[in-house]
């Protein structure tokens, strides 16, 4: 039994702590998370899952973060057996009543022009702004580098 407790108490002390969720309006911001970055990285993922209970769709139209220069809003897909990334023109539309989850090789948010390293086991800042639930500020968990999710 001592060894089994150990081990719980183990995986419970090596679990990154996961950020609560954030409801503002008909808007609930879930399994927020991003990587931690090699010192002098450019850039970093943002990943996060939004749901959207009310009858009216909200679009995110904006994110910053204070540790990055310049933060948007992408999307990765296959084109012709080639994956591309891009840019979302307009922000990223979150219909009423579904949910939209932002995760690696999908859309994702890219922190860019890192000013410092993402530590694993820290949080980075974020502002996530909507065209109807307007700035929501939070913080993502930082995971450790090559993590697929929380």
């Amino acid at each position: 039994m001592r060894l089994g407790g150990a081990l719980i108490a183990l995986v419970l002390i090596a679990a990154p702590a996961l950020a609560a969720p954030v409801t503002v309006g008909s808007l609930t911001l879930d399994a927020m998370w991003t990587r931690a970055t090699p010192p002098g990285a450019p850039s970093a993922g943002g990943y996060l899952t939004i749901t959207n209970t009310g009858s009216e769709a909200d679009t995110l139209v904006s994110v910053a973060s204070p540790v990055a220069g310049m933060a948007d809003m992408h999307v990765m897909e296959m084109k012709d057996g080639v994956m591309t990334m891009h840019g979302l023109d307009g922000g990223l539309p979150i219909p009423a009543g579904q949910t939209v989850t932002l995760a690696p090789d999908g859309f994702h948010i890219m922190f860019m022009g890192l000013t410092a390293a993402l530590k694993q086991g820290e949080t980075l800042p974020v502002t996530l702004t909507f065209a109807k639930a307007g700035k929501i500020e939070t913080a993502f968990p930082i995971l450790p580098i090559g993590a697929r999710g929380p």
